[in-house]
């Protein structure tokens, strides 16, 4: 199905056509061969960087695009609609850029034209082992130690763990608390990093996710980015946009499910017509359709107060709540419409269920996002 979309810029509809050339010649003829062998696509990526779609919100001062996050968020559904593994990719070295963007000295961001065009593919270090959801409990210690500081300790889930160049690394140089946290940026081939073995997931298999243990990690005390302390905050403001970034690669991957079934049930035939013909499965379609419509526009709606330097946080929270939950019910009926079919691997909606269960845990759980919202309500 062809979506109609409204753009702010006729550059910005160049944009969108030129993610789906990339997408149908690039991606969606690889990602059954990657997800089978667990291989991560770094030449793929390295393409979407030469055409300019991995700095897409950022200054072009820097080396970006300077689009609006409504049309990045588009670019992101466009490929996830194609291969979410690659989009979710895109969403993460974003988030990973985004410390150094916002809150990097000058010095610092002379780094950014690299990591945004690619060269660099980055990675965000703040999950560990006992502490998913209570990130300001964090372990993970840097020890002042002349010019430098030691890093050890033990971060968990951690998308592009031994792919990555670059880690922001969310460590505690003070006390406990939120206020004790500091953000270092640390390079990947530092002495002291050992990725661990990847995590063997149910889905997003071209994906590596895996524990990084840092063993007293030299860090030069100038990769410190913003001030001391500062660290909880820019994490938590990274978060807000990379939940907006999850919400479009759902939007995607539910598109592709509708796509998938309703081709499917325009073509199988059964008591002499086809199956879309059938008032429970042709409702059961218009509703999934419905819902990634729905979807779709209450990402965009967050994306465009963002736009605007509007306040978005607890927007961006029902935007991931609601787009990855959309995505979760898509998959699961789209699977339902195909029968037998579906639950075979011939079919790529049996993967794309597998594939929407993580995005209702990633950048925060949805029962976090709740209480998010609901604490926005009770001071409202």
């Amino acid at each position: 199905m062809t979506v109609e979309r409204v753009l702010p810029t006729p550059e910005a509809y160049d944009l969108i056509e030129l993610t789906t050339e990339l997408a149908d010649r690039e991606l969606a003829g690889r990602v059954d061969e990657f997800e089978a062998r667990g291989g991560f696509p770094r030449e793929v990526i390295r393409t979407l960087g030469r055409a300019g779609l991995l700095g897409l919100p950022y200054p072009e001062a820097d080396g970006g695009s300077g689009q609006p996050y409504e049309v990045y968020l588009q670019v992101l559904e466009v490929l996830a609609s194609r291969w979410l593994a690659v989009a979710e990719a895109v969403s993460v070295h974003t988030l990973s850029c985004f410390p150094l963007a916002a809150y990097g000295s000058p010095r610092q961001r002379k780094a950014l034209p690299e990591m945004l065009g690619g060269d660099l593919l980055g990675a965000y270090c703040l999950s560990e082992p006992q502490g998913g959801s209570d990130a300001a409990a964090l372990t993970t210690r840097a020890q002042a130690d002349g010019d430098d500081f030691l890093v050890s300790g033990t971060k968990a889930w951690i998308t592009h763990a031994g792919v990555a160049d670059f880690y922001n690394v969310f460590c505690r140089t003070g006390g406990p608390g939120a206020a004790g946290i500091s953000c270092l940026l640390v390079d990947a081939d530092t002495a002291g990093i050992a990725p661990q073995p990847a995590e063997r997931t149910m889905g997003l298999r071209s994906s590596p996710v895996a524990q990084i243990v840092f063993d007293e990690v030299r860090v030069p005390a100038d990769r410190l980015v913003g001030a001391a302390g500062e660290g909880f905050g820019i994490a938590m403001a990274a978060l807000a946009s990379g939940r907006l970034g999850i919400a479009a690669c759902a939007v995607g991957l539910a598109q592709a499910a509708v796509d998938h079934a309703v081709r499917y049930a325009r073509e199988r035939e059964q008591f002499g017509r086809p199956i879309i013909e059938f008032q429970g499965l042709g409702f059961l379609l218009a509703e999934m359709s419905i819902q990634v419509a729905a979807a779709r526009a209450v990402t965009l709606s967050a994306a465009r107060l963002r736009d605007a330097g509007r306040p978005y946080a607890t927007e961006a929270a029902k935007a991931k709540v609601f787009a990855t939950d959309v995505a979760m019910r898509v998959t699961i009926d789209a699977v339902q419409v195909l029968g037998g079919y579906g639950y075979a691997a011939d079919h790529p909606v049996e993967r794309y269920l597998r594939e929407a269960k993580v995005l209702q845990i990633v950048e925060g759980t949805n029962q976090i996002q709740r209480m998010i919202i609901s604490r926005a309500l009770a001071r409202d």
